[in-house]
């Protein structure tokens, strides 16, 4: 039910692309807010709402917010470094600079990287944090208080890592942990954070690094404990040609054959990247309803790949969108992942792979699937959340582009007119509401130097 005693918002004369169940779409409509829910949606004028804030929509096209499926917070502090290597040696790059990372670096990069996705239409981020160094304090504290004085739902994961490069893995010895360090502390974080309820702003994973940096006796352990919790479970996996020779060496298998045989298969569990699945592996993701996070700028950035989009998505797998780490990735627009999706589909398999109304649902209803959302965000329709975007269409990099998916999906990235989470404005006229954007720019600068300058 929708919250009482608060405003009623009205969008009015927009465009409207509902991802309803039918898949409506009005060429002139409205949206109606009460509280924290959607109460109307048409076509035509809204009914009248007595002190309702009326926001007009003409130019415009409202669409639902986007849903962030896989993102490393902490990383928007350290972009722009290795900019021309592979996933390992970008990888163990880094370590020894995220290896300083404390709850002020946290706090400042998430605010501003959740600061960016909510200024190209993210509404709900999901963050796989994994680097605990042991001095750096609550790091899952400062990331959780970053999303909510931005404004967006939050989902965090306590992630891990206990393979080290002592072990044969790529973190140094640094950044992992003992396996059961871990699991307490991701139980507690469970226990502090996560909220089950309808409407919910934080919810929290469980979300192991990756097969190079956990070991098999953690993957197992997190599978029981998330499933024994009601918790979702998430990893890096398939994401190089690396990892699979890793894991045909280390296991005699395919990275999914692997996760498959450490119970990390099934509609709790959702994978990034998934670049390199064999036909067999699709079949087997499709079967058991596990999903997979597409990254296509990340993917391209570290010269990993192109995902089997259209494959994964006509096998039956769930797929949603991620931005990814930022230091892989610093553009960090969520929307600018729709139109690379399209286009990275359409060039390994032709100008059908990818409609430009699939992107739109992977950003939105998939994104909500993967995350356990999607009978409470995801589309426009009554007793949803109130979690929407209003794009504006009408200026010179989009005007005379008379199909509003097409403009915003394949078009320059519009302004952004409002962006409501939960009923409440978090950008205004393609600006941050609740933060001050040049005070975080500021911030961020100033704490990269800090921690280069601390890593030596």
């Amino acid at each position: 039910m929708a919250e009482r005693g608060t405003v009623t918002t009205v969008v009015e004369s927009a465009a409207v692309v509902t991802l309803d169940p039918h898949r409506r779409e009005f060429t002139t409509g409205h949206v109606v807010v009460q509280g924290n829910q959607i109460v109307a949606v048409g076509a035509g004028p809204a009914p009248a709402y007595e002190g309702a804030r009326v926001v007009d929509g003409r130019g415009c096209v409202v669409t639902p917010g986007f849903v962030n499926t896989h993102q490393h917070l902490y990383q928007w502090v350290t972009r722009g470094l290795v900019p021309d290597a592979g996933l390992f040696r970008w990888l163990t790059t880094l370590y020894p600079a995220w290896a300083g990372i404390d709850e002020e670096s946290v706090h400042v990069a998430a605010t501003g990287a959740l600061g960016q996705l909510a200024l190209t239409g993210c509404t709900t981020a999901f963050d796989h944090h994994y680097v605990f160094p042991r001095d750096g304090g609550d790091l899952l504290g400062a990331e959780i208080r970053a999303a909510a004085e931005v404004g967006l739902r939050f989902h965090p994961s306590r992630g891990s890592m206990d393979l080290s490069e002592k072990d044969g893995g790529l973190p140094p010895d640094s950044v992992v942990q003992d396996r059961d360090e871990i699991l307490l502390a991701t139980e507690a974080a469970i226990d502090r954070w996560h909220d089950p309820s309808f409407g919910s702003m934080l919810q929290v994973a469980v979300a192991p690094c990756s097969p190079f940096s956990v070991t098999t006796e953690l993957l197992r352990e997190a599978a029981g404990l998330a499933r024994r919790r009601g918790v979702r479970l998430h990893t890096h996996l398939a994401e190089t040609t690396d990892e699979s020779a890793w894991c045909a060496d280390r296991f005699s298998c395919t990275p999914a054959e692997y996760a498959e045989s450490v119970g990390w298969l099934g509609p709790d569990v959702w994978f990034a990247h998934g670049i390199h699945f064999t036909d067999a592996d699709l079949k087997q993701l499709a079967s058991t309803g596990t999903g997979v996070a597409h990254c296509p700028s990340s993917n391209a950035r570290l010269g990993a790949g192109i995902a089997r989009t259209a494959d994964l998505r006509a096998a039956g797998v769930p797929v949603g969108l991620g931005v990814d780490g930022a230091a892989s990735n610093e553009a960090g627009s969520l929307l600018e992942e729709l139109r690379h999706a399209v286009l990275f589909a359409r060039a390994r398999g032709g100008p059908e792979s990818l409609t430009v109304r699939a992107a739109l649902e992977m950003a939105t209803l998939e994104g909500a699937r993967l995350l356990g959302r999607s009978h409470e965000i995801g589309s426009l329709e009554p007793g949803k959340l109130a979690d929407l975007a209003l794009w504006r269409l009408d200026t010179l990099p989009h005007a005379g582009i008379t199909d509003p998916v097409a403009a915003l999906v394949l078009g320059a990235p519009p302004p952004l007119q409002l962006l409501l989470v939960n009923g409440q404005p978090v950008v205004e006229n393609n600006h941050l509401v609740r933060v001050d954007e040049s005070a975080v720019a500021t911030q961020v600068a100033r704490t990269q130097q800090a921690l280069l300058a601390k890593a030596g």
